[in-house]
């Protein structure tokens, strides 16, 4: 047993027969702050399993304009579609911080998935949160105003997913209006006016939210 089924609880209950067939097809790689681990487009070989570090996902929309769309932490599955037919990736993703990477073959894993109904449930829920973040993302896009599409991506990164991670010293302030849709400018100009009004506190990259009930309030009001 190496490093990638040690260190993610979704393959711990595997039997050692399952464990060799994804350790068969499999193999591990670091990756540094700022590499691009797959481009929107390119082929889709494999099924990548982040092992430590933060993966921002992100659609390309424009030469200059992107669309980020989640962060991708330990224990997260990318390129998951490549399972169901997907030949290209539809989104690209960058390490945000030196990330290790267990990238695993996608006919190896089609395999488990369809030998172990226990494991396959289990993986399909954790990649359910992911589709739940791109449902927020698409109706924050057509329905609401910046400060509630500000408000939710706070929201976002600030939540349980991210529990004891100081998520913002790692996110520019384009990175963080590319995940509320909202221009760079417009971004700064609402994080002063949410510290001005005690919502959130800023110091540096670093932003702290002060008051999560009243920022919840902006969200919901769009």
């Amino acid at each position: 047993m190496d490093n990638c089924e040690k260190m993610v609880a979704c393959f711990r209950d595997l039997k050692p027969e399952e464990l060799k067939l994804i350790s068969s097809g499999k193999t591990e790689l670091t990756y540094l702050a700022g590499e691009i681990l797959f481009k929107q487009g390119a082929f889709s070989t494999h099924v990548l399993l982040v092992m430590d570090g933060l993966v921002k996902v992100y659609l390309q929309t424009g030469r200059d304009k992107q669309l980020n769309l989640q962060l991708a932490k330990t224990g997260d599955f990318l390129a998951f579609s490549s399972l169901f037919g997907e030949a290209v990736h539809p989104t690209s993703a960058v390490a945000l911080t030196d990330t290790q990477v267990c990238m695993i073959d996608k006919e190896k894993m089609r395999l488990l998935l369809l030998q172990n109904a226990e494991f396959a449930m289990r993986i399909t829920s954790r990649n359910y949160r992911n589709e739940r973040q791109l449902l927020t993302v698409i109706g924050n896009m057509t329905s609401k105003q910046m400060r509630g599409k500000l408000a939710s991506a706070l929201l976002y990164l600030s939540g349980d997913d991210f529990l004891g991670q100081d998520i913002f010293v790692h996110l520019s302030r384009q990175d963080l209006a590319n995940f509320a849709s909202v221009a760079t400018e417009s971004a700064i100009k609402l994080l002063k006016e949410f510290e001005r009004d005690g919502i959130i506190a800023l110091e540096g990259k670093g932003i702290t939210i002060l008051d999560r009930e009243e920022l919840e309030k902006t969200e919901r009001i769009g």
